[in-house]
């Protein structure tokens, strides 16, 4: 007999959400049910967050499918 606690705002409906705010933007599925990754691309990381997945797996699959890492580099010299 095991219990669940849910927050008040967290459902399982997904129609519950129509202006897609929690929706990850890669699968359309309700962060709220999983766990989550944010983006913001502001100075303030206290801000709304610009993007929301709903974990790492939906990041890196629009990562990958978007070319993100194309043509970036990551140089480090001793000088």
């Amino acid at each position: 007999m095991g219990s669940s606690v849910e927050s008040p705002d967290m459902s399982t409906d997904s129609t519950a959400d129509p202006e897609g705010t929690y929706a990850c933007v890669y699968c359309g599925c309700d962060v709220r049910r999983h766990d989550p990754v944010s983006v913001t691309e502001s100075a303030d990381p206290a801000g709304e967050p610009d993007d929301r997945y709903c974990n790492y797996g939906c990041l890196a699959a629009h990562v990958e499918e978007a070319g993100l890492t194309t043509g970036t580099t990551c140089e480090w010299s001793p000088s």
